[in-house]
């Protein structure tokens, strides 16, 4: 079987690493893995034996599109691509041409909670819709496309985001950020974007105590402005000197330097990776109560206190966020290692790498018998 995946760019985040993990799948299982994208970082992490191919499919100028539909059919012609499996919008039309122009399966992974503002967006939006097989990334994001696009209702499937847990087995080195050697630290792993909630955790850490420090890990990706106003809102907090914003990072290595993971989104998380690493890590966490968060973070009233694997707060509230960090981080002793270690649970039955990759597979061989 030969699969072609499109994605923007394999820069970072959590589409693109589910580009790089399937075709890792793909290739371990003996099949042929193609990748387009205009480039980036993790490129270098696709397997040996798979190819990427460079296009710029990050555009959404609807000349390009359709240029790159024509680039992608000749792709799919010259390779004799068996599915396309696409994992954004602007792409998606170009797959989706080049899919019926050469009568393959189409594919598509909903990675986000698409905004429609207007009836042209929405039409827009609609592609990811569109597929032989969509796929959610959670049952929020399932119910979300089928509420908005009906027609798409038959051909959904639900498949969570997997991590690779090993990385989480705490062999991880920690990073030296140059902190206090007393500090309690608390960790926001996401880019520099604005529903991220950067600000909210700023607004929380003023009400902790001095000896607890924020590390915001995340790009800006460009973002200077929103980055510049995260330190000015510090100063005027004055907490600057507690607030660390660290670039890039690698998460094993962060997730063991903190003493709780916070993840305080503004906007629904369609899955939210990072509470489930947070809880694969050993590392309580403290969520936004939005979008996916009660598939992937169990907490009251939900389920029983002593099924807890995380704390659900209000959204865009620094002192909800900021109480929650104070009971994440007033666990000790026994009561700590049993919350992480039924977090840690909790996570490995139902988000692991293997059975994500198992099930988008089992996907591909249906369409490509």
């Amino acid at each position: 079987m030969r699969v072609l995946q499109i994605v923007p760019e394999l820069e970072t985040g959590g589409a693109e690493l589910t580009t790089v993990d399937i075709a890792h799948a793909l290739v371990d299982a003996g099949h042929e893995a193609f990748v387009v994208s205009e480039g980036g970082r993790m490129v270098a992490d696709l397997p040996g034996a798979a190819r990427h191919i460079t296009l710029p499919v990050a555009s959404k100028n609807p000349l390009t599109i359709v240029a790159n539909a024509r680039r992608v059919g000749a792709l799919c012609k010259r390779e004799k691509i068996d599915l396309i499996h696409v994992r954004s919008r602007a792409p998606a039309w170009s797959g989706l041409m080049a899919a019926r122009s050469a009568k393959i399966p189409f594919v598509t992974t909903y990675h986000g909670a698409y905004q429609a503002s207007n009836g042209l967006k929405r039409w827009y939006n609609s592609v990811m819709a569109r597929g032989d097989v969509v796929i959610a990334n959670s049952q929020f994001t399932a119910d979300s496309i089928a509420a908005r696009y009906p027609f798409a209702k038959d051909e959904l499937t639900v498949i969570h985001r997997g991590t690779d847990l090993t990385l989480y087995d705490g062999s991880a080195e920690p990073y030296d950020w140059s902190l206090p050697q007393n500090a309690h630290v608390v960790v926001q792993i996401a880019r520099l974007t604005e529903w991220k909630g950067q600000s909210v955790a700023i607004g929380a850490l003023a009400g902790l105590p001095e000896d607890v420090h924020l590390v915001l890990a995340g790009d800006d990706q460009g973002r200077t402005d929103y980055r510049d106003s995260l330190i000015r809102l510090a100063d005027r907090a004055e907490v600057a000197h507690r607030v660390h914003l660290v670039g890039h990072v690698d998460a094993p290595r962060a997730l063991a330097s903190a003493d709780v993971c916070i993840v305080p989104s503004t906007q629904p998380e369609a899955f939210g990776r990072a509470a489930v690493e947070a809880q694969a890590a050993a590392v309580p966490v403290v969520v936004s109560k939005l979008g996916a968060v009660p598939e992937t973070v169990l907490a009251p009233p939900l389920v029983a206190d002593e099924a807890r694997t995380g704390w659900h707060v209000k959204p865009g509230d620094p002192m909800a966020l900021c109480n929650g960090i104070r009971e994440a981080l007033a666990l000790e002793g026994a009561a700590r290692d049993a919350h992480v270690g039924r977090a840690r649970e909790h996570v490995h039955a139902r988000f692991s790498l293997d059975a994500m990759c198992q099930a988008t597979l089992a996907v591909y061989r249906r369409l490509v018998p």
